[in-house]
């Protein structure tokens, strides 16, 4: 009986793995990295979002040797309500990278304000999207993850999956200024995992979260209904981009890089919709046209 439970069980992490992640990491004695990123803790979660992965959500990937070495800077597009889109973007990085990589993405100012859950992701590397951050971790040769559709990308409701929302302009400024190549991402099924159809925004002001989105399951089916559908995912790393100029241009010159990226992104979303005609069907304005 006991045998057939650990079975049940998420595998232990890979002991080469272990140690290729232990040796890219600058820990102090304490066993944190100036950032508050504790290994042992990042190897515990890694054996059960390894599972998460590879089996519930059985990721694709596709040109992650595009990543050049050294530091980088991720920018995939946004969306699906939860933040599982950048942990399959950093697990892709950690989990199907030559040699396995950590990635910090920058997450909202008011993550650290959630208990627990915000402690989890800053031991396992996850930073707030301060720019002194970002450019602290780029002058130390390490990979970020920033999303600048911020909110506005994670929260669509359904009818407006995939459209790719207003980018900030920051990310571009910083590669620029610290001399390090973006790779555009796009994710492929993480809108379908935790469909949104109507945001309550009374609530979310009340509560001080961005949003509360209302799914054809969550409320309705309780804890059951908040649980993220296991919809196949694919991550498409495209060529890095190298901005080269003046960091502190006008703001007409830094948007048409901006747009370059963003360009990029889509073109790498549509392919991938391609690829999965199914996805697209399920969009009924696709379906039944505008």
């Amino acid at each position: 009986m006991l045998g057939s439970l650990r079975r049940l069980l998420p595998k232990p992490l890979d002991p080469k793995l272990r140690e290729e992640l232990r040796a890219s990491a600058k820990i102090g004695s304490a066993g944190f990295d100036t950032f508050g990123l504790h290994p042992a803790t990042l190897e515990r979660t890694l054996r059960w979002t390894q599972w998460i992965y590879r089996s519930y959500f059985r990721v694709e990937v596709e040109g992650i040797e595009k990543v050049p070495a050294g530091r980088v800077m991720l920018v995939p597009n946004h969306g699906g309500q939860l933040p599982l889109d950048g942990m399959l973007v950093a697990l892709a990085m950690v989990l199907d990278a030559k040699p396995p990589r950590f990635v910090r993405a920058m997450v909202e100012r008011w993550f650290p304000s959630l208990p627990f859950v915000s402690t989890l992701f800053v031991r396992c590397g996850q930073v707030v999207g301060d720019p002194e951050n970002c450019r602290n971790l780029l002058e130390r040769d390490e990979a970020i993850m920033v999303f600048p559709e911020g909110v506005r990308g994670s929260g669509k409701t359904w009818w407006h999956r995939y459209e790719l929302q207003e980018f900030g302009t920051g990310f571009v400024r910083l590669a620029m200024s610290t001399n390090s190549p973006i790779v555009p991402v796009a994710v492929v099924g993480a809108e379908e995992t935790y469909p949104s159809i109507y945001d309550i925004r009374w609530l979310a002001r009340l509560l001080k979260i961005p949003y509360v989105p209302i799914t054809p399951f969550w409320p309705l089916l309780g804890p059951l209904g908040a649980i993220p559908l296991p919809v196949p995912i694919a991550i498409k790393f495209g060529d890095p981009i190298h901005f080269t100029g003046d960091a502190d241009a006008s703001d007409h010159e830094i948007h048409e890089k901006v747009d370059l990226v963003k360009l990029r992104i889509g073109e790498l979303i549509e392919r991938g919709l391609d690829e999965r005609p199914w996805l697209r069907n399920l969009d009924p304005v696709a379906r039944w046209g505008k």
